[in-house]
């Protein structure tokens, strides 16, 4: 399992990893017992979690559920100050049941 995942317990941070890393990553959390797990991803990450959750419900999980989706943004300074805003995303998802693998 990635550093990520294992920092911040129920949350998967999405980012340039190929997608399945990702998959990978929910499946072996919901496997370890946890029933809830977050997908969070900002700026042009936001797609690649929509298609995590997707291909998880679709291939994985059949009963998998979406809770709750959150969407906001971040302000962002670079080295010379300047703000910038980020869209970001946060998508809960619950699973009571084994995998369907």
């Amino acid at each position: 399992m990635s550093g990520v995942v294992e920092e911040m317990g129920d949350t998967v941070i999405v980012g340039s990893k190929p997608i399945m890393n990702y998959i990978v990553a929910c499946i072996t959390l919901f496997n370890a017992g946890r029933s809830q797990i977050k997908v969070r991803a900002r700026g042009k990450n936001i797609s690649k979690a929509v298609n995590v959750v997707e291909m998880l419900r679709r291939v994985f999980f059949k009963d998998l559920e979406i809770e709750n989706i959150e969407i906001g943004t971040d302000v962002l300074k670079d080295e010379a100050g300047n703000e910038r805003s980020i869209s970001t995303i946060s998508i809960t998802l619950h699973h009571g049941k084994e995998a369907e693998e």
